[in-house]
């Protein structure tokens, strides 16, 4: 009884810019497109066009993707030349994506 206490009491002591960084990360996670980003990125590092063809995407749904998950600090980039890199940029969101995945795999 005691351990759900100290549960529910370090959930209350959530500050509201706590909760919503939380809320971002999973709506993050919550589109297939994201996802699948990610998850190449999570491979290795890759250039849009290299997403676009490995994705099947558009080149415009890519970047459009990539700008809301760089504006989180989920992805990096580098520039070689006229070339943007991207990369994974967050380890512990990398880690719930992996487990998710590991989870879904298991049902």
């Amino acid at each position: 009884m005691e351990e759900i206490s100290k549960e529910n009491q370090y959930f209350q002591e959530l500050d509201d810019n706590t909760l919503d960084l939380v809320s971002q990360t999973f709506k993050a996670l919550s589109d297939p497109t994201r996802i699948r980003i990610l998850y190449l990125l999570s491979q290795k590092e890759c250039a849009v066009n290299e997403m676009v063809e490995s994705l099947n995407l558009k080149q415009s749904t890519v970047s459009h993707q990539l700008r809301y998950l760089k504006n989180l600090r989920l992805v990096k980039n580098r520039r070689e030349g006229t070339t943007l890199y991207y990369s994974a940029d967050d380890q512990h969101v990398l880690k719930l994506l992996k487990e998710s995945i590991e989870h879904s795999l298991h049902c």
